[in-house]
């Protein structure tokens, strides 16, 4: 799954996302889904989500 679904998304999930830091190199960070950020059912980047760990960025990978 690619992330961009809202519905696919729940807290507890392990993800890859994209930091706002990373956008321009694409460097994929591993972790647990806490929040979802996003409001929309769809996003074409991604769904924002907060990881347990505090981090914020775009879900590109479900694993």
């Amino acid at each position: 799954m690619n992330g961009q679904n809202r519905s696919d998304i729940r807290p507890g999930l392990d993800v890859q996302v994209i930091l706002k830091k990373d956008q321009r190199t694409g460097v994929k960070t591993r972790g647990t889904v806490k929040d979802i950020l996003t409001k929309s059912s769809f996003h074409p980047h991604g769904i924002k989500v907060r990881l347990q760990d505090g981090q914020v960025g775009r879900v590109c990978d479900i694993l």
